[in-house]
């Protein structure tokens, strides 16, 4: 992935995570503890994402190469 793509879809997730941390709170569901547990896993997912510069770095490795 390039920065922008990796860039947006880290946001694109942290943002799914935190709304559906956040409705999990307000609606109550019978099933609040898993959708809670599924905000979280999207959020981390995100950061992950977001965060990890290493990908790019083998993007240029491979770059040069050819």
């Amino acid at each position: 992935m390039n920065i922008i793509s990796r860039t947006l879809a880290g946001i694109f997730s942290i943002i799914l995570g935190l709304y559906i941390f956040y409705d999990s709170f307000i609606d109550k569901p019978e099933d609040w503890l898993w959708i809670l547990g599924v905000g979280i896993f999207f959020i981390v997912i995100g950061i992950f994402i977001f965060f990890n510069k290493k990908e790019d770095e083998i993007d240029k490795i491979k770059n040069n190469k050819k």
